[in-house]
């Protein structure tokens, strides 16, 4: 007989089992862009769905100004997004951000080596290098309950409507609106280390390509 999966009861600081990479772009009040690494994000239909932490630039903007280009990287451009990682665009920076390394980049674009493209329907810029640029406005954003540990609130949970796609030709079917997933390798953040996709390994019944 096969023996039986032994299972542990663990508790981990973080749960990210493993979710995209993406890095928000948004406006500061004087005009110049800010990018925020996110990972924290899922979508379904045309809604994007992100995790924000609370003390970050990316939210304040997002919030004044309803508007904002969700950028997919590729799995080669983590070190580009590890740049960014310890870098925020508030200031003075929060105590607590300060307290965890954090510091006042004004410069995210040339701080990642990263180049800004204009957008179609939004006023923040894309993000050239990445191969998949989401335009979108903000519908909502929800502040998370406290709790006995965290009474204050630490993220926030905001609903995105997807205005445009843009994708880099390398990655798309030619002649169709599909993304090649053989080809399309997303970044995605597991239990804070980096990581790439493989080889696929099968087709959902409902893939059109």
């Amino acid at each position: 007989m096969t023996e039986p999966t032994r299972h542990r009861v663990i508790a981990p600081r973080i749960l990210y089992f493993g979710t995209p990479v993406a890095l928000l772009s948004t406006l500061q009040e004087d005009g110049s862009p800010n990018l925020t690494p996110l990972s924290s994000a899922w979508a379904l239909d045309d809604r994007l769905v992100l995790g924000l932490g609370g003390l970050g630039q990316g939210l304040a903007n997002l919030e004044r100004t309803r508007e904002a280009v969700v950028n997919l990287p590729s799995a080669s451009l983590w070190p580009q997004v590890e740049r960014l990682a310890p870098t925020t665009g508030r200031f003075p920076v929060p105590d607590s951000k300060r307290a965890q390394g954090y510091q006042h980049e004004p410069r995210k674009f040339e701080r990642a080596g990263l180049t800004p493209l204009p957008s179609d329907t939004v006023a923040p810029p894309r993000v050239a290098e990445c191969p998949l640029q989401l335009e979108a406005v903000l519908l909502s954003a929800r502040r998370s309950s406290p709790t006995p540990e965290a009474p204050e609130p630490s993220f926030v949970i905001a609903e995105l409507r997807v205005t445009r796609v843009h994708a880099h030709e390398s990655v798309t079917v030619p002649g169709t609106q599909h993304i090649d997933v053989e080809r399309w390798q997303p970044l995605l953040y597991v239990f804070r280390h980096y990581v790439g996709t493989g080889a696929g390994m099968g087709r959902n019944f409902r893939a059109e390509t």
